[in-house]
């Protein structure tokens, strides 16, 4: 996979529980009133010794962002993006 990162700009990687595959999951910085936000699905994604349910938000500004399931009002994940990194984080289960 290929992220454009750099500046101020990283990514974002969060592994998913495999029972999520086909989910789409939402971001926005905190505080922002659900409505149309970027969003992206839940994919298996191939790692060494198999694959991994993940997804991926490849150019976020830095800062804090909330996620949370399409269409939902309810935070589930709250990250702190750095520029020029690439943020992992875990879903909870």
């Amino acid at each position: 996979m290929l992220l454009d990162i750099g500046g101020d700009v990283g990514a974002l990687v969060v592994t998913m529980p495999s029972d999520r595959t086909g989910d789409e999951v939402e971001i926005a910085s905190p505080g922002v009133t659900p409505g149309h936000h970027d969003h992206v699905a839940v994919v298996r994604r191939p790692v060494p010794g198999g694959d991994v349910a993940s997804l991926v938000f490849p150019e976020l500004r830095a800062g804090d962002y909330d996620l949370r399931e399409k269409g939902h009002v309810r935070a589930v994940l709250r990250v702190t993006i750095e520029g020029g990194q690439v943020t992992t984080a875990d879903w909870p289960a």
